[in-house]
């Protein structure tokens, strides 16, 4: 568990006052300047809320008391072993996180072909988690769903349309480019998918739903079931 030290250390590094931070908790900040100054012993579950607070905008903490802002961790993927790498950790993202992921502009079919026999296994594996859902904005008219029984899908309209896909994963924000050759980027920086979770939201709501009868009757390609 974090120290009063570290809370009021944090709170520091991120320029937060108590009222930024009871924001960000759900906890007063009558009730955050009081463990501070040790005049309450709070739950451990009000220490994880404040923990998580910090962790999810960007802050390490150390042992003796110590705090740092976490550095950004990048890591390039490429080809089809990094697209494999990068579906693993979307998948065991999904199983820890409850937040939505979100995909943007990401051309699913092409993703498909790079991962080739491992692309339905891990549809197959995200649908195995109950009530995860996903969120995807597609071109409209792009009547590729293979995520259809745990994603959300928006179409949004080819003049608005990025040419660069992103993905939100926890905190985790990844760009996925197809030329000139296969590369995912993946930043493990909370801070940058907290503000592209915002961005998709805008984008999101000026998106607009695909036909249900498209998607309720749709069927995956032959040439895309590569499942052995």
């Amino acid at each position: 568990m974090i120290t009063t030290a570290q809370i009021r250390g944090a709170r520091g590094v991120l320029n937060w006052s108590q009222g930024d931070l009871s924001e960000r908790t759900g906890i007063s900040s009558t009730s955050i300047g009081s463990i501070e100054n040790g005049l309450t012993q709070p739950r451990d579950s009000t220490i994880q809320l404040i923990q998580k607070a910090f962790e999810d905008s960007g802050i390490e903490f150390l042992p003796n008391d110590g705090i740092r802002k976490k550095s950004v961790e990048v890591d390039i993927l490429k080809e089809k072993e990094g697209f494999q790498t990068f579906s693993q950790l979307v998948y065991a993202t999904a199983q820890e996180d409850d937040r939505p992921i979100l995909q943007a502009f990401v051309d699913d079919m092409k993703f498909a072909e790079i991962l080739g026999n491992e692309a339905m296994p891990h549809v197959n594996r995200i649908e195995s988690i109950a009530n995860k859902k996903f969120r995807i904005i597609q071109r409209e008219g792009d009547e590729y769903f293979p995520a259809r029984n745990y994603a959300d899908y928006r179409w949004l309209d080819a003049e608005y349309f990025m040419a660069v896909p992103f993905m939100v994963i926890g905190n985790t924000f990844a760009v996925i480019l197809y030329e000139p050759d296969p590369t995912i980027i993946v930043m493990n920086y909370p801070a940058l998918a907290a503000a592209y979770r915002i961005q998709f939201e805008m984008i999101w709501e000026n998106s607009k739903e695909p036909p249900k009868n498209i998607i309720e009757n749709w069927i995956l390609p032959e040439k895309y079931r590569l499942t052995k």
